[in-house]
Protein backbone atom coordinates (compact mmCIF):
# COMPACT_ATOMS: atom_id res chain seq x y z
CA UNK A 1 0.00 0.00 0.00
CA UNK A 2 1.21 3.50 -0.79
CA UNK A 3 1.34 5.87 2.18
CA UNK A 4 -1.40 8.48 2.40
CA UNK A 5 -0.23 11.92 1.39
CA UNK A 6 -2.20 13.69 4.11
CA UNK A 7 -3.20 12.14 7.42
CA UNK A 8 -5.76 14.17 9.41
CA UNK A 9 -5.22 14.87 13.10
CA UNK A 10 -8.16 14.77 15.55
CA UNK A 11 -7.55 18.43 16.50
CA UNK A 12 -8.13 19.58 12.92
CA UNK A 13 -4.47 19.74 11.95
CA UNK A 14 -2.78 17.30 9.64
CA UNK A 15 0.35 15.35 8.87
CA UNK A 16 1.34 16.32 5.35
CA UNK A 17 4.33 15.94 3.07
CA UNK A 18 7.11 18.49 3.41
CA UNK A 19 7.37 20.79 0.36
CA UNK A 20 9.90 23.22 -1.08
CA UNK A 21 7.72 26.03 0.25
CA UNK A 22 8.58 24.85 3.80
CA UNK A 23 12.32 25.63 3.62
CA UNK A 24 12.20 28.86 5.65
CA UNK A 25 9.84 27.39 8.26
CA UNK A 26 11.95 24.24 8.52
CA UNK A 27 15.10 26.27 9.10
CA UNK A 28 13.39 28.52 11.66
CA UNK A 29 12.12 25.52 13.63
CA UNK A 30 15.07 23.12 13.27
CA UNK A 31 17.89 25.61 13.86
CA UNK A 32 17.63 25.13 17.61
CA UNK A 33 20.37 23.52 19.66
CA UNK A 34 17.79 22.11 22.10
CA UNK A 35 16.19 20.12 19.28
CA UNK A 36 19.57 19.10 17.80
CA UNK A 37 20.67 17.76 21.20
CA UNK A 38 17.89 15.14 21.11
CA UNK A 39 18.35 14.07 17.49
CA UNK A 40 20.75 11.75 15.70
CA UNK A 41 23.96 13.27 14.41
CA UNK A 42 22.65 13.35 10.83
CA UNK A 43 20.41 16.24 12.01
CA UNK A 44 22.81 19.21 11.70
CA UNK A 45 23.34 22.25 13.88
CA UNK A 46 23.29 24.99 12.90
CA UNK A 47 20.45 24.06 10.54
CA UNK A 48 20.78 26.08 7.32
CA UNK A 49 18.67 26.52 4.19
CA UNK A 50 21.07 24.15 2.41
CA UNK A 51 20.35 21.51 5.08
CA UNK A 52 16.60 21.99 4.56
CA UNK A 53 16.91 21.65 0.77
CA UNK A 54 19.05 18.52 1.20
CA UNK A 55 16.44 17.02 3.57
CA UNK A 56 13.55 17.80 1.19
CA UNK A 57 15.42 16.41 -1.84
CA UNK A 58 16.31 13.29 0.12
CA UNK A 59 12.64 12.74 1.01
CA UNK A 60 11.57 13.25 -2.59
CA UNK A 61 14.13 10.80 -3.98
CA UNK A 62 14.15 8.04 -1.35
CA UNK A 63 10.78 6.36 -0.86
CA UNK A 64 12.50 3.71 1.27
CA UNK A 65 12.92 6.32 4.02
CA UNK A 66 9.37 5.53 5.08
CA UNK A 67 6.71 8.09 5.88
CA UNK A 68 7.99 11.50 6.98
CA UNK A 69 5.44 14.25 7.45
CA UNK A 70 5.29 17.88 8.52
CA UNK A 71 3.04 18.44 11.53
CA UNK A 72 0.60 21.21 10.66
CA UNK A 73 -1.85 22.77 13.13
CA UNK A 74 -5.50 23.46 12.36
CA UNK A 75 -4.43 27.06 11.70
CA UNK A 76 -2.02 25.87 8.98
CA UNK A 77 1.20 26.43 10.94
CA UNK A 78 3.97 23.86 10.50
CA UNK A 79 5.38 23.06 13.95
CA UNK A 80 7.58 19.97 13.54
CA UNK A 81 8.08 16.59 11.93
CA UNK A 82 7.18 12.96 12.54
CA UNK A 83 8.21 9.86 10.63
CA UNK A 84 7.94 6.09 10.51
CA UNK A 85 11.05 4.35 9.18
CA UNK A 86 10.48 0.80 7.97
CA UNK A 87 13.06 -1.88 8.72
CA UNK A 88 13.99 -4.80 6.47
CA UNK A 89 15.19 -8.42 6.39
CA UNK A 90 14.22 -10.24 9.62
CA UNK A 91 13.00 -6.91 11.06
CA UNK A 92 10.64 -6.26 8.14
CA UNK A 93 7.55 -6.13 10.38
CA UNK A 94 9.16 -3.47 12.57
CA UNK A 95 9.44 0.26 12.12
CA UNK A 96 11.05 3.08 14.09
CA UNK A 97 9.26 6.30 14.88
CA UNK A 98 11.13 9.59 15.06
CA UNK A 99 9.88 13.09 15.76
CA UNK A 100 10.73 16.61 16.78
CA UNK A 101 8.69 19.70 17.59
CA UNK A 102 9.60 23.39 17.56
CA UNK A 103 10.32 24.45 21.14
CA UNK A 104 7.59 27.12 21.10
CA UNK A 105 5.06 24.27 20.77
CA UNK A 106 6.39 22.00 23.52
CA UNK A 107 3.79 21.02 26.11
CA UNK A 108 0.88 21.64 23.72
CA UNK A 109 -0.05 17.98 23.23
CA UNK A 110 0.58 18.26 19.47
CA UNK A 111 3.43 15.77 19.45
CA UNK A 112 1.49 13.13 21.37
CA UNK A 113 -1.40 13.57 18.93
CA UNK A 114 0.93 13.31 15.91
CA UNK A 115 2.75 10.22 17.25
CA UNK A 116 -0.50 8.45 18.17
CA UNK A 117 -2.10 9.30 14.80
CA UNK A 118 0.87 8.23 12.68
CA UNK A 119 1.30 5.03 14.72
CA UNK A 120 -2.39 4.12 14.30
CA UNK A 121 -2.17 4.89 10.59
CA UNK A 122 0.98 2.78 10.11
CA UNK A 123 -0.57 -0.22 11.88
CA UNK A 124 -3.71 0.02 9.76
CA UNK A 125 -1.95 0.57 6.42
CA UNK A 126 1.08 -1.74 6.69
CA UNK A 127 1.86 -5.25 7.91
CA UNK A 128 3.75 -4.11 11.01
CA UNK A 129 4.00 -6.08 14.24
CA UNK A 130 5.77 -3.34 16.23
CA UNK A 131 6.82 0.28 16.13
CA UNK A 132 9.55 1.46 18.44
CA UNK A 133 11.27 4.67 19.43
CA UNK A 134 14.63 5.29 21.11
CA UNK A 135 14.64 8.17 23.60
CA UNK A 136 17.75 9.85 24.97
CA UNK A 137 17.71 9.36 28.76
CA UNK A 138 18.12 13.10 29.39
CA UNK A 139 14.83 13.75 27.54
CA UNK A 140 12.04 12.30 29.72
CA UNK A 141 9.41 14.45 27.96
CA UNK A 142 9.97 12.42 24.79
CA UNK A 143 9.34 9.22 26.75
CA UNK A 144 6.10 10.70 28.09
CA UNK A 145 4.98 11.46 24.52
CA UNK A 146 5.44 7.80 23.61
CA UNK A 147 3.75 6.56 26.78
CA UNK A 148 0.73 8.80 26.16
CA UNK A 149 0.60 7.43 22.60
CA UNK A 150 0.38 3.85 23.92
CA UNK A 151 4.04 2.83 23.85
CA UNK A 152 5.63 0.85 26.69
CA UNK A 153 9.16 1.10 28.01
CA UNK A 154 10.91 -2.15 27.02
CA UNK A 155 14.54 -1.53 27.91
CA UNK A 156 17.21 0.81 29.17
CA UNK A 157 20.17 0.50 26.81
CA UNK A 158 23.08 1.47 29.03
CA UNK A 159 25.68 3.81 27.53
CA UNK A 160 24.11 3.34 24.09
CA UNK A 161 24.06 6.95 22.88
CA UNK A 162 26.90 9.41 22.50
CA UNK A 163 25.81 12.97 21.81
CA UNK A 164 27.22 16.40 22.55
CA UNK A 165 30.32 14.94 24.23
CA UNK A 166 28.40 12.67 26.61
CA UNK A 167 27.58 8.96 26.58
CA UNK A 168 24.14 8.29 28.03
CA UNK A 169 21.49 5.62 28.24
CA UNK A 170 18.86 5.11 25.57
CA UNK A 171 15.31 4.21 26.53
CA UNK A 172 13.61 1.81 24.12
CA UNK A 173 9.83 2.18 23.88
CA UNK A 174 7.58 0.04 21.67
CA UNK A 175 3.96 -0.36 20.74
CA UNK A 176 2.73 -3.66 19.39
CA UNK A 177 -0.08 -4.20 16.92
Amino acid sequence: MEPAEIIPLPSGGRLRPWTEADVDTLVALANDRTIWRNMRDQFPHPYTPDNAVFFLNNLANNAELGIVRAIETAAGTVVGSVGIHFKNDVNRRSAEIGYWLGTAFWGSGLMTEAVRTLTDYAFSAFDLARIYGLVFAWNPASGRVLEKAGYMLEARLRDAITKDGETIDGLLYARLR
